[in-house]
């Protein structure tokens, strides 16, 4: 560790001064009291005091507080701070308190956060074992019953078998979407981008939940006629994964006879935001910080009233930020919730 003494004089000048003029005085009074003052004598005590007090003070004081401020650099390079370890000793005391405060605030938003993200591991581990145990021991009480002689009864076994598979299927679900959400975090996943018409997917991703929508009385439909292609350059699988997610939300949790509506608009030369905009049941507003976590759920009753990983949000956002791209909510209870990403344009792009 480099070494570098800033030397700071004021204490050993006032304390050499103090000594100096408390003995002068002494002094003074005691010639006065033996009659035999010397105005000449008395100065150079007085100045003979000072120097060799000030030296005195200054060199113990500097080696006083070198010693306990090299152990406290010591100390606190074992807790690989990268405040103290690369800079060199100072015995400044304005300068060393300011260090120690800077790195007691570094230690506390450590902590802080250390904090935080415990309390994120125990929510994940609470749900991930909810939503695996939930199929797992829907899956193993159809196959324990088969096994207890239900498998004997045709039908019995294979409505049972058909929902063992459907349990097995969510599992899977689950897992894929556990690996996926995994690689965006990691940067693992290789994100394959070309130019295409993101009119023409959205309506492929309406076609597809068609159904979907059919059976909850939704309507899937754009906020105009788009009667010219507007193409962006992203992974058009992922993309389309992001919008039927927020569209397979918005279904889930819409109101029979409601509307999903989808827009894309120019936002800045080379970008667009795709909106999608709902009048379902909206979203409150202190859940809306945790929307996007693995798992996190609106719903904190424990039912499952509605399917899926609860890993939806989380994958479009991690796609969104993949592509280097910004993801917004707004909602209100009641009234509904609008979805927004943005992406970038292709080139000389015309709406």
């Amino acid at each position: 560790m480099a070494i570098q003494t800033r030397k700071s004089y004021k204490f050993a000048l006032r304390s050499s001064f103090f000594i100096s003029l408390i003995t002068s005085l002494l002094f003074s009074v005691a010639m006065v009291l033996l009659e035999e003052w010397n105005l000449l004598l008395l100065a150079s005590l007085f100045i003979s005091l000072f120097i060799i007090s000030f030296v005195v003070l200054q060199v113990r004081v500097e080696r006083f507080i070198y010693r306990r401020i090299k152990k406290i650099y010591d100390d606190v390079s074992l807790l690989e701070s990268s405040t103290f370890s690369s800079k060199p000793v100072t015995t400044d005391m304005k300068t060393l308190t300011e260090e120690i405060e800077k790195f007691a605030e570094d230690k506390k938003i450590e902590i802080d956060t250390l904090k935080i993200q415990e309390e994120y591991r125990k929510d994940f581990l609470g749900n991930v074992s909810h939503e695996l145990k939930t199929p797992l021991f829907t899956v193993q009480g159809y196959i324990l019953t088969l096994l207890d002689g239900a498998i004997n009864d045709k039908k019995v076994r294979e409505k049972y078998l058909a929902r063992a598979n459907k349990g097995v299927e969510r599992l899977i679900y689950i897992v894929r979407d556990l690996d996926l959400i995994t690689k965006l975090e990691v940067g693992g996943l290789k994100l394959e981008k070309e130019d295409f018409d993101i009119i023409e997917l959205i309506q492929n991703v309406f076609d597809l939940l068609e159904m979907k929508a059919a059976d909850k009385e939704i309507t899937l439909t754009f906020d105009m006629e788009y009667p010219e292609p507007i193409f962006v350059k992203a992974d058009r699988e992922k993309i389309q994964q992001v919008i039927s997610n927020l569209l397979v939300n918005s279904i889930k949790y819409g109101h029979p006879k409601g509307t999903t509506e989808v827009s894309v608009e120019n936002l800045i030369k080379n970008k667009v935001i795709v909106r999608v905009t709902d009048n379902g049941e909206g979203i409150p507003k202190k859940h809306i910080p945790r929307l996007f976590e693995r798992f996190y759920r609106v719903d904190q009753s424990g039912s499952r009233k509605e399917g899926g990983s609860g890993l939806g949000l989380s994958i479009v956002k991690h796609i969104i930020e993949a592509h280097d791209e910004k993801i917004y909510v707004e909602s209100e209870e009641d009234v509904g919730s609008e979805f927004s990403f943005t992406l970038e344009k292709t080139p000389n792009n015309s709406k």
